[in-house]
């Protein structure tokens, strides 16, 4: 029998069972400790970060609600720290928290190598470092962090060759190398990872090789996004293998051959992109991936009919196969799709009638068949969905009346049509739509007289080469957004209507080749805006209206072939004409002083009562009468009496000018000089301020005046903006300090601090010694000697000004989509983009720049800004903009860089842009349009693709312009080295090809980058 133990001998056992039980929680509540003071070391490290500011050792509660921070039974187990502008490195210390298993860095700017400190995290299951600045090659031994399963690196500038050892990850499901500089071959290990579902390898100069074939062992793999790779070769039938495949994207590479019929018989697949490659031969006809939503097929060399199979991919979205040589007819299935909305077939050589049913059945946006052999008439319910935000169709051999329902279709905002047979009269509610912005019915039959109500955004009407007849109508003044009329060659008759001066927008009038009578108004002083001017071939009568001449931005004049009288308006002179016509008139007298040289030795034919001095002219020589003795004596005193009245008021104004200087002088001593830094500096307010001299003076200008500064110190200068002490200058110097002093980035110019005082304000920039880009383009061009000019265009030869197109589109994309509030500019210009001493791109001038609410969201602003020939043309109807009118200008840039014109500089067009694409709607060569001066055989490829961007980015419909991070792309791709270890933002849901255009229209592919991958855009041609 035991023995029982006495009170005495059981009080130590208890003792010992009670501690045994307290370890475990002492233990627990050690290693929390633990991972508390880890995290506080990692804010110390990290600088602090207002992101992370509740990381607070001194206000209670557990670590484990602090920002970004995931815990399991009170252990660290997850970090998600993104866009938390940490700017340093990763601490060895982090791998201190034992059990983290997600780190989530991405968006920051962390500098460095790949960090091999995390080597030391035992636990470490998802690790994304995506959108930093990090650099170098992946580590060869990388398989050291072995339960690794989801790894994202993409966006950083990571190079050289992607290790062997990323094949020996096991449990790795999800792997992101997209966006850097990768330039060796894609490693077949790849294919080893039999638990990858995520493969994302896109944008990365790889050398040209074929896609793997071991990537057909990937039976597990969902999505496989590998755009512009320099693929080529087939794509080979292993990919056949991948059954369970959801999203699959070769596009923008060189692959050839027949389009793999396997690619249609993924039972899951719901998005196909293989665009912009060379692949030929037809489109198989077995189509069993019925999930499918998204297919575009545009940009390569298909051949054939299209499938009578896509009728039955009920879940279609989006068609996209423009560009191709596609034959036949559009299925009629298609046009019974329940959810179709797009359909994009432009280019190709179709033909037959439209499927009957289309726009029945789904909410159809957009249809876009234009420069096909398309026949018979538009289906009637294509605005059954009333959602049609435009169709496009024009350069095809349609016929018949347009469908009545079209006139209540409200949504409409694109109507192009040109170019067909269509006749009858214009549905009577199309004018008068509430959206419509752009109406292009020209080269077409139709008929009758115009309503007298338009639709209030109406921005541009284009209706010449028809049989419209009766009087323009007073109503179209109504339409106060008009930028653009045209409407030649028609039937019109009467006055020109008086409301038709009250458009102060107009920029284009065309009214040429009709039978209008009466006189030119003269009320015609607000059309301020008015570049060119077409009234010929009418039977207008009376004298030239005075008031021509003081329109300050007309550029062309065609008042040919009327019956105008008396003499030519000496103000006419005054003008900056490109083109003038003003022949076979009734005109007398001698022509203004400023047109008698051969530049218009054309302009004033066939009016015999007209005469110059200028025998070369083909007008009679002008008689000189002899003026009076007398005559001359009065015109000599009157002289007199003005120069000492002149010499009287200059010096008042001299003495005024110095006593003002010498009162803001004093009050500026008086006045304590207040210095606030953005940047390390290694100068002082004084020493800016008194340097502040004519000497240093480099330029003036409307929002103040700029000095250089020489900074003994570091033996460097500075810029130094004076602003102007008037109130909306003032809210501009805000706007830049509040804009720039949360802004890092190599291609925006960095601000260095801000000085003011009460009645001063100083702006001091890095210097930046090249000056901008509009002074070598246009002002350099202009000023330099026949002997120098060499030197000018050595300078700026064609690579350096891709790489200036490169890095300001660096510049603009982290504005909008890197910044934690995206930053709209709103006045991109040539001489706002300035030009280190190597030529980089700095986008400078933030006097205008707003901040939006969130990112590709509208926002009011309360005044119009920018500059002319730059100016979006939303501007002309709304007060809601986004990101978009900064792509518009930096559209108008690249045109600038590849043609040589200046912005304003249209020709016979409005600007440039409209210039532009009408160069490319009339079929004439791109080669035609570039700047000769740099236009060599080897770079002629570049330029008429950078040329097609610039006209893809002024596209008249905001949605159709791609956005900066896809222009930014395309740039890189011409000019890699421009990529910067600044942060970056690229998508991975790559966008329908944005270069391919149709020679006669402004056919633009909308990117859009939701995480559902959806391609929907509207190619809006303008």
């Amino acid at each position: 029998m035991p023995k029982t133990p006495t009170p005495s001998e059981e009080i130590p056992r208890i003792l010992f069972l009670l501690l045994l039980s307290y370890l475990p929680f002492s233990v627990n509540s050690q290693a929390n400790h633990q991972d508390r003071s880890v995290l506080l070391n990692l804010k110390q490290h990290w600088g602090d970060p207002p992101s992370i500011a509740s990381w607070d050792p001194n206000i209670n509660g557990s670590h484990c609600s602090w920002t970004g921070v995931t815990c399991t039974e009170g252990r660290v187990t997850g970090l998600s720290l993104s866009d938390a502008n940490i700017t340093t490195s990763i601490p060895p210390s982090i791998c201190d928290l034992d059990k983290l298993t997600d780190l989530d860095l991405s968006l920051n700017y962390i500098p460095g190598k790949f960090p091999t400190v995390l080597y030391n995290c035992p636990n470490l299951q998802t690790l994304n470092l995506s959108q930093n600045s990090l650099v170098g090659p992946i580590p060869a031994d990388i398989d050291r962090i072995p339960r690794l399963a989801k790894l994202d690196i993409g966006a950083n500038n990571f190079s050289g060759d992607i290790p062997p050892a990323i094949g020996r990850l096991p449990a790795m499901t999800e792997l992101g190398l997209y966006s850097n500089l990768f330039n060796g071959t894609v490693p077949r290990e790849i294919g080893n990872l039999s638990n990858l579902a995520f493969l994302r390898l896109a944008y990365n100069p790889f050398a040209p090789s074929r896609v793997p074939v071991e990537f057909g062992a990937l039976k597990k793999l969902v999505y496989l996004w590998m755009v512009e790779t320099n693929l080529i070769g087939e794509i080979p039938v292993e990919i056949g293998g991948l059954v369970n495949l959801e999203h699959l994207d070769l596009s923008l590479n060189d692959l050839s051959g027949n389009l793999l019929k396997d690619l249609f018989l993924f039972k899951n697949l719901t998005n196909l992109y293989v665009y912009g490659n060379r692949l030929s031969g037809e489109i198989p006809s077995v189509i069993e991936s019925l999930k499918l939503k998204d297919i575009d097929l545009s940009m390569n060399k298909l051949s054939g009919s299209i499938p009578e199979g896509f009728g039955k991919l009920r879940d279609l979205r989006n068609l996209v196969l423009y560009d191709n040589q596609l034959t036949g007819e559009i299925p009629e299935s298609v046009g019974f799709l329940p959810f179709l909305t797009g359909i994009r077939v432009f280019k190709n050589g179709l033909s037959g009638k439209l499927p009957p049913e289309l726009g029945l059945h789904s909410k159809l946006e957009e249809l876009q068949v234009s420069e096909n052999r398309f026949s018979g008439n538009l289906p009637e319910n294509l605005c059954a969905g009333n959602a049609l935000v435009g169709f496009v169709v024009f350069s095809n051999n349609f016929t018949g009346e347009l469908p009545r329902s079209l006139g209540g279709c409200d949504s409409l905002i694109t109507i192009e049509i040109y170019k067909n047979r269509f006749y009858g009269e214009v549905p009577t509610g199309i004018w008068s739509l509430s959206n419509l912005s752009m109406m292009m019915i020209s080269h077409n039959m139709f008929s009758g007289e115009l309503p007298n109500r338009f639709g209030l955004n109406l921005s541009r009407l284009e209706m010449s080469d028809n049989m419209f007849s009766g009087r323009i109508p007073a109503g179209i003044s109504g339409s106060t957004n008009l930028t653009v009329f045209v409407a030649s060659n028609n039937n019109f008759s009467g006055e020109i209507p008086l409301e038709l001066t009250g458009l102060s927008r107009l920029s284009v009038l065309s009214l040429d080749q009709n039978q209008l009578s009466g006189q030119i108004p003269s009320e015609i002083i607000s059309w301020n805006s008015l570049t060119s001017l077409n009234l010929s071939s009418n039977q207008l009568q009376g004298a030239i209206p005075p008031a021509l001449g003081s329109l300050p931005s007309l550029n062309v004049l065609d008042l040919s072939e009327n019956q105008l009288t008396g003499e030519v308006p000496t103000a006419i002179g005054q003008l900056r004409l490109s083109s003038l016509n003003l022949s076979s008139n009734r005109l007398v007298g001698r022509i203004p002083v400023q047109f008698d040289n051969l530049a218009y030795d054309t302009s004033f034919l066939n009016n015999p009562g007209l005469c110059a001095d200028n025998a070369l002219l083909n007008l009679p020589i002008c008689t000189v009468q002899a003026q009076s003795k007398n005559s001359s004596r009065m015109s000599t005193r009157v002289l007199a009496v003005i120069i000492v009245l002149t010499m009287v008021v200059v010096l008042a104004i001299i003495l005024i000018v110095i006593k003002y200087y010498s009162r803001t002088k004093h009050r500026q001593d008086e006045d304590p000089w207040k210095l606030t830094s953005f940047q390390r500096l290694d100068f002082t307010e004084a020493s800016i301020v008194s340097s502040l001299t004519e000497n240093n003076l480099i330029g003036s200008g409307g929002s103040g005046k700029v000095y250089r500064v020489h900074v003994s110190c570091s033996n460097n200068y500075v810029a130094v903006k004076k602003i102007w002490s008037k109130g909306r200058l003032e809210k501009e110097f805000l706007a830049e300090v509040q804009i720039l002093a949360t802004i890092r980035h190599f291609n925006v110019l960095k601000l260095l601090c801000c000085i003011s005082n009460e009645t001063s304000k100083f702006l001091v920039y890095e210097y930046m010694e090249n000056g901008s880009l509009d002074q070598w383009l246009h002002v350099r061009k202009s000023s330099f000697s026949s002997t120098s000019s060499s030197i000018h265009h050595a300078m700026l030869d064609w690579p350096k000004r891709l790489q200036i197109a490169a890095g300001a589109a660096q510049g603009l994309c982290y504005m909008h989509h890197s910044c934690s509030l995206p930053i709209i500019h709103r006045d991109i210009k040539s001489s706002n983009i300035l030009l280190d001493s190597d030529f980089n791109a700095k986008v400078a001038d933030f006097g205008l720049a707003k901040i939006l609410a969130s990112q590709g969201e509208p926002d009011s602003i309360s005044v119009i800004a920018g500059s002319f020939g730059y100016m979006a043309p939303e501007y002309a109807h709304t007060t809601k903009v986004n990101e978009k009118i900064d792509v518009y200008s930096f559209g108008v840039v690249l045109l600038e860089l590849v043609t040589g014109r200046e912005a304003s500089n249209g020709g016979g067009q409005t600007c440039l842009a409209e210039w532009a694409w009408s160069h490319f709607q009339e079929d004439h060569s791109i080669e035609s349009a570039l700047d000769e001066e740099v236009m060599e055989a080897c770079y002629l490829d570049e330029m008429s693709m950078i040329f097609k961007l610039g006209l893809m980015c002024t596209s008249t419909l905001p949605s159709s312009r791609p956005a900066m991070k896809e222009v930014s792309q395309i740039l890189l791709r011409y000019y890699p080295s421009q990529k910067h270890g600044e942060k970056k933002v690229q998508t991975e849901y790559d966008a329908a090809p944005l270069l391919s255009f149709s020679s006669t229209s402004h056919s633009h592919s909308k990117i859009s980058s939701d995480t559902s991958g959806d391609r929907s855009s509207f190619s809006s041609n303008m």
